[in-house]
């Protein structure tokens, strides 16, 4: 699998939907987790990460709570840490708290997935996307996503990545294409490049490469390995 460049792949795609990347930063110093959201409905494109840490992650919050339709699919905590492990969480919906229970309890990453499929949104069905992200900067991304739109069938997919190479990612998103309804992502998740020095550096990347219209919300984190100190930064389009 070619390396791909971050920007250039997330410009070529408009509607890519919720998207992770975890990885390794160029100097071998740093885990990376970013995590984005876009929108098409006014429902979707009404919200922000909050910019307050919230139960050692962050939460999704209307922009305007008078204008919010559905809260179901679109207000959660897209990131957790699992301080008695060092863990980090994040996923494109509610199945966060999932993992994070399953792992305090003992499962293993896909045997805590295993109680949930695709989110009900037809005739979408959108994936649900998850990573989890070690102290020690090796993590694991998983897919759950119906048969080619056909919701009789839940198909499960989890990759697992120890000791990234250095400057690599790997994005996993949750539409492979901008259609009516929408085609879940296929094969694989993407090894992009990762050059950013920083987490400023790198959202910035992400932000100019995700589609104007249909961009919403960013989160990068950069995880010191050696301090595990974190750097954040957070874009939400409503309120930069």
């Amino acid at each position: 699998m070619n390396i791909l460049d971050l920007r250039q792949y997330l410009s070529a795609h408009p509607y890519p939907g919720r998207g992770i990347l975890l990885g390794r930063s160029a100097d071998d110093r740093h885990a990376v987790i970013a995590y984005f959201i876009m929108g098409r409905s006014a429902n979707s494109r009404n919200r922000i990460f909050s910019p307050v840490p919230e139960d050692n992650g962050i939460r999704t919050e209307a922009f305007d709570p008078s204008k919010m339709e559905d809260p179901s699919l679109i207000i959660y905590h897209p990131v957790r840490c699992i301080e008695a492990t060092g863990d980090t969480v994040v996923t494109n919906g509610d199945q966060t708290d999932t993992v994070r229970d399953g792992i305090l309890e003992g499962k293993a990453f896909a045997q805590a997935l295993r109680t949930r499929c695709y989110e009900p949104d037809p005739p979408n069905y959108t994936p649900r996307i998850s990573g989890l992200l070690h102290k020690d900067g090796s993590f694991a991304l998983s897919i759950l996503k119906s048969a080619e739109g056909n919701p009789d069938c839940n198909l499960r997919f989890f990759f697992g990545y120890d000791n990234p190479l250095p400057g690599e990612g790997r994005l996993i998103h949750t539409y492979q294409e901008n259609l009516d309804p929408l085609p879940s992502f296929e094969g694989e998740p993407r090894r992009v490049s990762i050059t950013a020095s920083d987490a400023g550096t790198l959202a910035h990347e992400i932000w100019t490469g995700l589609n104007e219209d249909n961009r919403v919300s960013l989160f990068v984190r950069y995880i010191n390995l050696e301090t595990g100190k974190a750097s954040d930064v957070i874009i939400n389009k409503n309120t930069n």
